[in-house]
């Protein structure tokens, strides 16, 4: 881990003197395709492939979006691409993100394999799939989205985050870096919240065959 600090400190110094979109958006693209992998890497069983495409595009969407929004629109980075901003901003939402669809997909599997006899009986008295496994969805969002909004109800009170930390340590006002904690904790809450919300809706499906039957094992 240390190596590989000092290696991204050595190329984030380079990237920083050089401000150009594309080391911006070739950073971000690094990014998303390490947070996948490392997402692959804690799923506790077998999925298919649909479910593994269906967690790529949900990771790349949901952060994508999340970090134009929030660059774009919120704090009107200019230039977009100053990578001094948008780098470390966009991997505090990439990092919350994986975080948060590895639990949720972990949670979604359990799910399914715990109730499997429940959802074939649902299917078996007419029952839609989405409708059949709607309550497992809703508890695997939930408990996906949960560490993100209990570290935000904590905040302030229970510890001082890393970022306002950083701030108030680098000679910024507590005020200041105050209201760029609070933004950059919205960012990353829509961040978590879109890439579940994508990844739950799209990849429950995935759990089903075209003639709507069930096929985890």
């Amino acid at each position: 881990m240390t190596i590989q600090l000092v290696a991204v400190g050595y190329l984030l110094k380079y990237v920083f003197a050089n401000q150009s979109p594309f080391y911006s958006i070739l950073i971000l693209l690094v990014m998303e395709i390490f947070a996948i992998y490392n997402i692959y890497g804690r799923i506790d069983a077998e999925i298919s492939l649909d479910f593994k495409k269906t967690i790529a595009v949900s990771m790349f969407a949901g952060t994508s979006i999340s970090i134009l929004f929030f660059v774009l629109i919120v704090i009107g980075l200019e230039p977009w691409f100053r990578s001094d901003y948008f780098i470390p901003l966009s991997g505090m939402l990439i990092g919350n993100s994986m975080t948060g669809i590895s639990l949720g997909v972990n949670h979604l599997i359990g799910g399914f394999r715990d109730n499997k006899r429940l959802i074939e009986n649902y299917l078996m008295l007419g029952a839609e799939p989405m409708y059949a496994v709607e309550k497992i969805s809703n508890r695997a969002f939930y408990n996906a989205v949960l560490p993100t909004i209990n570290s935000m109800m904590g905040m302030g009170i229970v510890f001082l985050p890393g970022m306002m930390t950083g701030q108030i340590l680098a000679g910024a006002s507590p005020v200041t870096a105050i209201k760029y904690q609070i933004a950059i904790m919205m960012g990353i809450l829509g961040s978590v919240t879109l890439t579940v919300f994508f990844m739950v809706n799209r990849g429950s499906k995935t759990f089903f065959n075209k003639r709507k039957q069930l096929k985890i094992k």
